[in-house]
């Protein structure tokens, strides 16, 4: 079975969307599935996202993905050092 992936400011209109749909009475269970998600998901959207205007998504997926490139370059850097560490002492680390 194929995932979606569902951006967070996809997920925060559907949030919207659901408080609507609770309004007309709908259980959890029937707003997931009219969403297609399980419940484990719908819980953890609102835990994530609950309280979140879409601009607030938008930043926050913008904060991840430089914390990822800049986590990427941290290890770049550290094999980088290791690499270099093994090239000028190459005695010591030869038992």
């Amino acid at each position: 079975m194929k995932r979606k992936k569902h951006n967070p400011e996809q997920i925060v209109a559907l949030l919207r969307d659901t408080e609507a749909d609770f309004a007309a009475g709908l259980t959890v269970a029937q707003v997931c599935q009219k969403l297609s998600v399980s419940e484990n998901t719908y819980h953890r959207w609102k835990k994530l996202y609950g309280g979140m205007k879409a601009s607030e998504a938008k930043q926050l997926r913008l904060l991840q993905e430089e914390n990822r490139r800049l986590k990427k370059a941290v290890a770049d850097l550290t094999l980088e050092k290791q690499i270099l560490k093994e090239g000028a002492y190459p005695e010591v680390l030869h038992f």
